[in-house]
């Protein structure tokens, strides 16, 4: 047993996050017996990664934090007044804890023609399975699972999420529900090949899908534009972004697949959508834009190690998150006929493109 415990704490002090600004207090720390132990497992990069960021946390902060920004933000752009009667020196701040109640404390409705268990088990399922390619993302050189096919693997689990979308309009078994499942369904099927492309054009570009990799490269952005703007409006399309917000149309089909639930359940469905924007956008920023590698700043960088890597990815995640809903005060939303033309049509065509010009690039020896 002792010698199994020896190698286990090896593994984890093996695989630390580097941080030399904290390592005296870290290693004053490490001599109590319990906490030098726990503090240990936590910045052991695996459960760093889980726990902290790309994981939970942060996931968490994104969850609490960017509905409150995005309104801002929209409203500045559209020159639009949002709340002010109560507390208004917080700017509207405390909207947050107002939905927030009233997600906790209204009460589930579970109408009479539902498929009881499914309508129930469908958003925490959803919720869950939203977390999963987080296992997969690296910020900088912290990483949960680290494996040659990580991109794969990432990609794979973000094309499970419509499935879900899908079963919570089935267990709804409300016409109007339907309506949103098939619009779904068909936006699924139009953006979904042109989006796998883009990724397979980065992946055969830099000759690996490891994340930690393909930070040592070139952008991805500069290498192949065609390819991170295809990608980009796939992201828009799968998160149901403004002007792509089919599926849910407010003004048509109220909230889509979406419309029988209440209370936590339709919390929880909200709060997915941005979890799949904060996901995508930390694809986009491993594919295109350099992951965690920025510019050297003497004096800081080597004092913070491996955390200057997670700044780096968080600032490129906030731009990429800012800009996908910066676009919905700007486009109005798509006819589901415009939608798919654009899949199967523009998209399609773009995303081919990409892939022969990482082809081309690669055979010349260009890259």
């Amino acid at each position: 047993m002792e010698q199994v415990i020896n190698e286990l704490m090896e593994t984890i002090m093996s695989n630390q996050l580097s941080v030399p600004v904290l390592q005296p207090i870290l290693d004053s720390v490490s001599q109590l017996p319990m906490v030098g132990f726990i503090i240990s497992f936590i910045l052991w990069k695996p459960v760093f990664a889980l726990l902290i960021c790309p994981g939970l946390s942060t996931v968490g902060i994104v969850l609490l934090f960017f509905p409150w920004i995005e309104r801002k933000l929209c409203a500045r752009i559209q020159w639009r007044v949002g709340p002010r009667e109560i507390v208004p020196w917080l700017g509207g701040l405390i909207q947050l804890v107002a939905d927030t109640l009233r997600f906790l404390f209204h009460e589930v409705i579970v109408h009479r023609d539902a498929h009881r268990p499914y309508f129930l088990q469908f958003p925490f399922l959803s919720f869950l399975a939203a977390l999963l390619p987080l296992l997969f993302l690296n910020a900088g050189s912290v990483m949960a699972i680290e494996t040659p096919y990580a991109i794969q693997a990432l990609l794979a689990l973000v094309c499970l999420f419509p499935f879900f979308i899908l079963g919570l309009g089935w267990a709804s078994n409300s016409r109007f529900a339907f309506i949103g499942t098939v619009r779904e369904a068909f936006m699924y099927f139009a953006y979904e090949i042109s989006f796998i492309i883009a990724v397979l054009a980065m992946i055969i570009l830099y000759g690996t899908s490891n994340p930690l990799l393909m930070a040592d490269k070139p952008w991805g952005i500069i290498l192949n534009p065609i390819a991170a703007f295809t990608f980009f409006i796939g992201a828009a399309m799968a998160t149901s972004r403004m002007p792509f917000e089919i599926p849910e149309a407010d003004q048509e089909v109220a909230a889509g697949p979406h419309v029988e639930y209440s209370g936590i359940a339709f919390g929880l469905i909200y709060v997915m959508c941005y979890e799949k924007a904060y996901i995508l956008s930390g694809l986009m920023v491993v594919l295109f834009l350099g992951g965690g590698s920025g510019p050297f700043i003497p004096g800081i960088t080597p004092l913070l190690g491996d955390i200057m890597g997670i700044i780096w990815f968080l600032l490129k995640i906030v731009i990429v998150l800012t800009t996908l809903f910066v676009l919905r005060t700007i486009y109005p939303r798509y006819r589901l006929d415009q939608g798919l033309n654009i899949g199967w049509g523009v998209m399609i065509s773009l995303s081919l493109i990409a892939l022969a010009l990482s082809i081309i690039l690669v055979q010349g020896g260009i890259i």
